[in-house]
Protein backbone atom coordinates (compact mmCIF):
# COMPACT_ATOMS: atom_id res chain seq x y z
CA UNK A 1 0.00 0.00 0.00
CA UNK A 2 1.19 3.23 -1.04
CA UNK A 3 1.74 6.39 1.40
CA UNK A 4 -1.21 8.24 -0.29
CA UNK A 5 -3.32 4.51 -0.14
CA UNK A 6 -2.61 4.90 3.56
CA UNK A 7 -3.82 8.77 4.02
CA UNK A 8 -6.82 9.42 6.03
CA UNK A 9 -9.99 9.81 3.25
CA UNK A 10 -12.25 10.72 5.87
CA UNK A 11 -14.65 13.82 5.35
CA UNK A 12 -15.79 16.63 7.60
CA UNK A 13 -18.31 19.47 7.70
CA UNK A 14 -14.87 21.67 7.45
CA UNK A 15 -12.49 22.09 4.64
CA UNK A 16 -8.72 21.64 4.89
CA UNK A 17 -6.06 23.28 2.72
CA UNK A 18 -2.49 22.34 3.88
CA UNK A 19 0.56 25.24 2.55
CA UNK A 20 3.80 23.84 1.45
CA UNK A 21 6.41 26.43 1.58
CA UNK A 22 8.73 28.63 2.79
CA UNK A 23 9.17 30.51 5.93
CA UNK A 24 11.07 33.80 6.58
CA UNK A 25 12.27 36.57 8.69
CA UNK A 26 12.39 39.55 7.36
CA UNK A 27 14.57 42.13 8.44
CA UNK A 28 13.76 45.97 6.66
CA UNK A 29 15.67 49.01 7.09
CA UNK A 30 15.07 52.03 5.95
CA UNK A 31 17.60 54.88 4.74
CA UNK A 32 18.16 57.87 3.11
CA UNK A 33 20.53 56.36 0.96
CA UNK A 34 22.34 53.50 0.73
CA UNK A 35 26.39 53.09 2.14
CA UNK A 36 29.07 52.99 -0.08
CA UNK A 37 31.91 50.94 0.34
CA UNK A 38 33.04 51.20 3.78
CA UNK A 39 30.86 53.75 4.94
CA UNK A 40 28.58 53.94 7.76
CA UNK A 41 25.45 56.08 7.79
CA UNK A 42 22.74 56.75 10.00
CA UNK A 43 19.44 54.74 8.89
CA UNK A 44 16.07 55.83 9.65
CA UNK A 45 14.12 52.85 10.94
CA UNK A 46 14.69 48.99 11.59
CA UNK A 47 11.58 46.36 11.52
CA UNK A 48 11.43 42.84 11.79
CA UNK A 49 8.30 41.11 10.81
CA UNK A 50 7.34 37.37 9.71
CA UNK A 51 7.40 36.49 6.15
CA UNK A 52 8.02 34.07 3.64
CA UNK A 53 5.64 33.11 0.52
CA UNK A 54 4.49 30.20 2.32
CA UNK A 55 3.86 32.11 5.57
CA UNK A 56 2.30 34.79 3.94
CA UNK A 57 0.11 32.56 1.91
CA UNK A 58 -1.47 30.34 4.79
CA UNK A 59 -1.95 33.60 7.15
CA UNK A 60 -4.14 34.54 3.93
CA UNK A 61 -5.77 31.24 4.20
CA UNK A 62 -6.65 31.10 7.90
CA UNK A 63 -7.94 34.91 7.96
CA UNK A 64 -9.76 34.02 4.71
CA UNK A 65 -11.74 31.46 7.17
CA UNK A 66 -12.61 33.81 10.44
CA UNK A 67 -16.32 34.80 8.88
CA UNK A 68 -16.82 35.90 12.85
CA UNK A 69 -13.61 36.27 15.47
CA UNK A 70 -14.72 33.31 16.68
CA UNK A 71 -15.59 31.32 14.12
CA UNK A 72 -13.09 29.65 11.50
CA UNK A 73 -15.05 27.79 8.37
CA UNK A 74 -11.80 26.23 7.06
CA UNK A 75 -9.02 24.07 8.81
CA UNK A 76 -5.50 25.49 7.66
CA UNK A 77 -1.97 24.08 7.99
CA UNK A 78 1.72 24.69 7.26
CA UNK A 79 4.50 22.59 6.21
CA UNK A 80 7.60 24.13 6.39
CA UNK A 81 11.05 24.42 8.31
CA UNK A 82 12.71 26.95 10.43
CA UNK A 83 16.06 26.63 12.36
CA UNK A 84 15.95 24.63 16.00
CA UNK A 85 15.69 27.20 19.28
CA UNK A 86 15.31 30.40 16.67
CA UNK A 87 13.86 33.13 18.96
CA UNK A 88 11.97 34.86 16.06
CA UNK A 89 10.27 31.73 15.05
CA UNK A 90 8.65 31.17 18.93
CA UNK A 91 8.47 34.82 19.35
CA UNK A 92 7.06 36.31 15.51
CA UNK A 93 6.71 33.82 13.83
CA UNK A 94 4.82 30.96 15.04
CA UNK A 95 2.27 33.23 17.45
CA UNK A 96 1.20 34.97 13.74
CA UNK A 97 0.33 32.29 12.14
CA UNK A 98 -1.35 30.57 14.90
CA UNK A 99 -3.40 34.29 15.57
CA UNK A 100 -4.17 33.80 12.45
CA UNK A 101 -5.58 30.63 12.62
CA UNK A 102 -2.97 27.97 10.95
CA UNK A 103 -2.09 25.12 12.97
CA UNK A 104 1.49 24.78 13.05
CA UNK A 105 2.56 21.35 14.31
CA UNK A 106 3.64 20.36 10.76
CA UNK A 107 6.34 22.58 10.95
CA UNK A 108 9.90 21.41 11.20
CA UNK A 109 12.35 22.98 13.68
CA UNK A 110 15.48 21.84 11.98
CA UNK A 111 19.10 21.80 13.66
CA UNK A 112 20.57 21.67 9.98
CA UNK A 113 20.11 25.26 9.15
CA UNK A 114 18.80 28.97 10.51
CA UNK A 115 15.55 30.12 10.20
CA UNK A 116 15.35 31.81 6.77
CA UNK A 117 15.51 35.41 6.50
CA UNK A 118 15.21 38.16 4.04
CA UNK A 119 17.78 41.58 4.34
CA UNK A 120 15.71 44.56 2.80
CA UNK A 121 17.49 47.80 2.13
CA UNK A 122 14.69 50.52 1.33
CA UNK A 123 16.49 53.82 -0.06
CA UNK A 124 13.73 56.47 0.50
CA UNK A 125 16.16 59.04 -1.70
CA UNK A 126 15.14 56.99 -4.59
CA UNK A 127 11.24 56.46 -4.39
CA UNK A 128 11.37 53.19 -1.73
CA UNK A 129 13.99 51.25 -4.04
CA UNK A 130 14.48 47.60 -2.42
CA UNK A 131 17.21 45.41 -2.47
CA UNK A 132 17.13 42.27 -0.67
CA UNK A 133 19.53 39.58 0.11
CA UNK A 134 17.96 36.34 0.74
CA UNK A 135 18.84 33.52 3.10
CA UNK A 136 16.88 30.26 2.30
CA UNK A 137 18.28 28.39 5.49
CA UNK A 138 15.97 25.94 6.63
CA UNK A 139 13.46 26.44 3.47
CA UNK A 140 16.08 24.48 1.23
CA UNK A 141 17.47 22.06 4.00
CA UNK A 142 15.98 18.93 5.73
CA UNK A 143 12.40 17.97 5.41
CA UNK A 144 12.01 21.03 2.69
CA UNK A 145 14.62 19.50 0.73
CA UNK A 146 13.05 15.50 1.15
CA UNK A 147 9.39 15.62 -1.24
CA UNK A 148 8.80 11.47 1.05
CA UNK A 149 9.26 13.51 4.75
CA UNK A 150 7.03 16.31 3.45
CA UNK A 151 4.51 13.75 2.70
CA UNK A 152 5.23 11.60 6.08
CA UNK A 153 4.93 15.00 7.90
CA UNK A 154 1.00 15.36 5.85
CA UNK A 155 -0.01 11.64 6.58
CA UNK A 156 0.44 12.57 10.46
CA UNK A 157 -2.23 15.79 9.97
CA UNK A 158 -5.79 13.99 11.54
CA UNK A 159 -7.50 14.64 8.08
CA UNK A 160 -6.30 14.94 4.60
CA UNK A 161 -6.59 18.07 3.03
CA UNK A 162 -9.19 18.99 -0.22
CA UNK A 163 -6.37 21.63 -0.98
CA UNK A 164 -2.61 21.85 -1.30
CA UNK A 165 -0.62 25.39 -1.55
CA UNK A 166 2.37 25.25 -3.04
CA UNK A 167 4.85 28.30 -4.45
CA UNK A 168 8.25 28.68 -5.59
CA UNK A 169 10.61 29.45 -2.76
CA UNK A 170 11.82 26.30 -1.71
CA UNK A 171 13.94 23.80 -4.20
CA UNK A 172 12.79 23.33 -7.12
CA UNK A 173 13.32 19.56 -6.44
CA UNK A 174 11.16 19.26 -3.90
CA UNK A 175 7.98 21.38 -5.94
CA UNK A 176 8.68 19.51 -8.91
CA UNK A 177 8.55 16.21 -6.76
CA UNK A 178 5.25 17.76 -5.06
CA UNK A 179 3.62 18.69 -8.10
CA UNK A 180 4.39 15.15 -10.16
CA UNK A 181 3.07 13.71 -6.67
CA UNK A 182 -0.34 15.24 -6.18
CA UNK A 183 -0.62 15.80 -9.74
CA UNK A 184 -0.24 11.84 -10.84
CA UNK A 185 -3.17 10.68 -11.67
CA UNK A 186 -4.84 9.45 -8.07
CA UNK A 187 -8.49 9.19 -8.53
CA UNK A 188 -11.00 11.87 -7.47
CA UNK A 189 -11.64 10.59 -3.82
CA UNK A 190 -7.83 10.39 -2.64
CA UNK A 191 -7.11 13.12 -4.05
CA UNK A 192 -5.68 16.87 -2.98
CA UNK A 193 -5.45 19.45 -5.59
CA UNK A 194 -3.07 21.47 -5.79
CA UNK A 195 -3.30 25.23 -5.96
CA UNK A 196 0.29 26.55 -7.69
CA UNK A 197 2.28 29.89 -7.64
CA UNK A 198 4.83 29.37 -9.44
CA UNK A 199 6.87 32.91 -7.51
CA UNK A 200 9.59 33.31 -7.94
CA UNK A 201 9.63 31.30 -10.77
CA UNK A 202 13.08 29.04 -11.07
CA UNK A 203 15.81 29.72 -13.07
CA UNK A 204 15.05 26.81 -14.77
CA UNK A 205 11.68 27.13 -15.41
CA UNK A 206 8.79 24.20 -14.48
CA UNK A 207 9.02 21.61 -17.15
CA UNK A 208 5.74 20.23 -19.06
CA UNK A 209 5.50 16.98 -17.84
CA UNK A 210 5.75 18.30 -14.26
CA UNK A 211 2.83 20.74 -14.86
CA UNK A 212 0.72 18.52 -15.91
CA UNK A 213 -2.71 18.10 -14.78
CA UNK A 214 -2.33 21.24 -12.32
CA UNK A 215 -5.78 21.92 -11.30
CA UNK A 216 -4.88 25.53 -10.51
CA UNK A 217 -2.25 28.07 -11.68
CA UNK A 218 -2.01 31.80 -10.26
CA UNK A 219 0.68 33.85 -11.11
CA UNK A 220 1.01 37.70 -12.37
CA UNK A 221 1.63 38.77 -15.54
CA UNK A 222 5.90 38.32 -15.84
CA UNK A 223 4.99 35.22 -14.61
CA UNK A 224 2.52 34.43 -17.09
CA UNK A 225 5.15 34.49 -19.70
CA UNK A 226 8.26 32.95 -17.92
CA UNK A 227 5.64 30.12 -17.00
CA UNK A 228 4.55 29.98 -20.69
CA UNK A 229 8.18 30.43 -22.11
CA UNK A 230 9.36 27.29 -19.77
CA UNK A 231 6.36 25.10 -21.05
CA UNK A 232 7.71 25.69 -24.72
CA UNK A 233 11.06 24.45 -23.63
CA UNK A 234 12.48 28.00 -23.57
CA UNK A 235 14.43 30.28 -21.23
CA UNK A 236 12.61 32.16 -18.72
CA UNK A 237 15.24 34.93 -17.56
CA UNK A 238 13.98 38.08 -18.44
CA UNK A 239 17.33 39.07 -20.30
CA UNK A 240 16.64 36.13 -22.76
CA UNK A 241 15.94 36.55 -26.34
CA UNK A 242 12.34 37.99 -26.83
CA UNK A 243 10.07 36.03 -27.87
CA UNK A 244 5.86 36.22 -29.41
CA UNK A 245 5.06 34.89 -26.22
CA UNK A 246 5.88 37.78 -24.67
CA UNK A 247 3.60 40.55 -26.05
CA UNK A 248 0.94 37.72 -25.57
CA UNK A 249 -2.56 39.31 -23.66
CA UNK A 250 -3.67 37.32 -20.69
CA UNK A 251 -6.61 36.08 -22.72
CA UNK A 252 -3.44 34.25 -25.38
CA UNK A 253 -1.40 32.87 -23.09
CA UNK A 254 -4.35 31.27 -20.43
CA UNK A 255 -5.51 28.43 -23.42
CA UNK A 256 -1.73 27.81 -23.75
CA UNK A 257 -1.55 25.99 -20.38
CA UNK A 258 -4.83 24.57 -20.82
CA UNK A 259 -4.11 22.95 -24.42
CA UNK A 260 -0.38 22.09 -23.65
CA UNK A 261 -0.55 21.19 -19.74
CA UNK A 262 -4.07 20.45 -19.54
CA UNK A 263 -4.40 22.89 -16.39
CA UNK A 264 -8.11 22.94 -15.51
CA UNK A 265 -8.07 26.92 -14.18
CA UNK A 266 -5.69 29.88 -14.93
CA UNK A 267 -5.54 32.95 -13.18
CA UNK A 268 -3.35 35.76 -14.20
CA UNK A 269 -3.41 38.31 -11.78
CA UNK A 270 -2.92 42.21 -13.45
CA UNK A 271 -2.33 44.60 -10.39
CA UNK A 272 -4.63 47.21 -10.66
CA UNK A 273 -6.23 46.27 -13.77
CA UNK A 274 -7.64 43.11 -11.76
CA UNK A 275 -7.89 40.04 -12.28
CA UNK A 276 -8.12 37.54 -15.64
CA UNK A 277 -9.70 33.60 -15.25
CA UNK A 278 -9.96 30.86 -17.58
CA UNK A 279 -11.21 27.14 -17.35
CA UNK A 280 -10.21 24.07 -19.39
CA UNK A 281 -14.49 23.64 -19.57
CA UNK A 282 -14.56 27.31 -21.17
CA UNK A 283 -15.43 29.55 -18.54
CA UNK A 284 -13.11 33.33 -18.87
CA UNK A 285 -13.55 36.56 -17.92
CA UNK A 286 -11.73 39.56 -16.55
CA UNK A 287 -12.84 40.83 -12.23
CA UNK A 288 -11.58 44.62 -12.40
CA UNK A 289 -9.31 46.06 -9.94
CA UNK A 290 -10.34 47.83 -6.79
CA UNK A 291 -10.32 51.41 -6.63
CA UNK A 292 -7.92 51.84 -2.99
CA UNK A 293 -7.19 55.70 -1.76
CA UNK A 294 -3.76 55.12 -1.43
CA UNK A 295 -1.31 52.36 -2.19
CA UNK A 296 0.96 52.08 1.10
CA UNK A 297 2.59 48.59 0.21
CA UNK A 298 2.27 45.64 -2.28
CA UNK A 299 4.29 42.95 -0.31
CA UNK A 300 2.08 40.72 0.51
CA UNK A 301 -0.90 41.32 -2.20
CA UNK A 302 -0.51 38.30 -4.43
CA UNK A 303 0.17 36.31 -1.49
CA UNK A 304 -2.99 37.36 -0.01
CA UNK A 305 -4.92 36.62 -3.39
CA UNK A 306 -3.52 32.87 -3.37
CA UNK A 307 -4.68 32.25 0.05
CA UNK A 308 -7.91 33.76 0.13
CA UNK A 309 -8.66 31.98 -3.12
CA UNK A 310 -7.81 28.11 -1.66
CA UNK A 311 -9.71 28.96 1.27
CA UNK A 312 -13.00 29.14 -1.52
CA UNK A 313 -12.09 26.51 -3.70
CA UNK A 314 -11.64 24.32 -0.27
CA UNK A 315 -15.26 25.09 0.60
CA UNK A 316 -16.21 24.01 -2.46
CA UNK A 317 -14.25 20.79 -3.00
CA UNK A 318 -15.37 20.16 0.77
CA UNK A 319 -18.85 19.32 -0.40
CA UNK A 320 -17.44 16.41 -2.56
CA UNK A 321 -18.33 18.45 -6.32
CA UNK A 322 -16.13 18.10 -9.15
CA UNK A 323 -14.21 20.74 -9.92
CA UNK A 324 -15.52 21.57 -13.11
CA UNK A 325 -18.81 22.64 -11.32
CA UNK A 326 -16.65 25.23 -9.58
CA UNK A 327 -16.92 27.02 -12.71
CA UNK A 328 -19.96 28.79 -11.48
CA UNK A 329 -18.27 30.34 -8.56
CA UNK A 330 -15.04 31.25 -10.17
CA UNK A 331 -15.71 34.89 -10.60
CA UNK A 332 -17.20 35.67 -7.30
CA UNK A 333 -13.91 33.74 -5.56
CA UNK A 334 -11.69 35.96 -7.75
CA UNK A 335 -13.42 39.01 -7.07
CA UNK A 336 -13.44 38.37 -3.38
CA UNK A 337 -9.71 37.39 -3.43
CA UNK A 338 -9.15 40.47 -5.46
CA UNK A 339 -10.81 42.72 -3.21
CA UNK A 340 -8.87 41.33 0.02
CA UNK A 341 -5.49 41.59 -1.71
CA UNK A 342 -6.78 45.52 -2.43
CA UNK A 343 -7.48 46.12 1.45
CA UNK A 344 -3.73 44.44 2.07
CA UNK A 345 -1.97 47.16 -0.10
CA UNK A 346 -3.53 49.86 2.22
CA UNK A 347 -1.45 48.81 4.93
CA UNK A 348 2.17 48.44 5.93
CA UNK A 349 4.18 44.88 5.89
CA UNK A 350 3.60 41.23 4.95
CA UNK A 351 1.34 38.84 7.37
CA UNK A 352 0.03 42.02 9.62
CA UNK A 353 -1.20 43.75 6.34
CA UNK A 354 -3.62 40.81 5.41
CA UNK A 355 -6.93 41.55 6.43
CA UNK A 356 -9.42 39.07 8.28
CA UNK A 357 -12.37 37.71 6.61
CA UNK A 358 -14.63 39.51 8.82
CA UNK A 359 -13.27 43.04 8.48
CA UNK A 360 -13.79 42.48 4.60
CA UNK A 361 -17.97 43.33 4.71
Amino acid sequence: MGIKDEMTTAKTSQPHVCIIGSLNIDFVTSTPRCPGPGETLTATSLSVTAGGKGGNQATACGRASFITKDTQDVAVSMIGAVGADDVYYSTLLKPALEKSGVNTTSIEESTEAQTGSASIIVEEAVGGENRILVVPGANHSGMMNDVSQIIDAMKQQQVRPEVIVLQGEIPRNTTLGLLEYFNGGVSTENRAYVVFNPAPVFPKGIPLAALKNTPVLIMNETEAVQMSRSIAGLPVSEFSQPTELDSLKPEELAPRFHELAHVQVVLITLGAKGVYFSTRTGRQGAVPGVKVSKVVDTTAAGDTFVGYFSASLGRFLAKGASLDAFDDQIEAAVARANAAAAKCVQRKGAMQSIPFAYDME
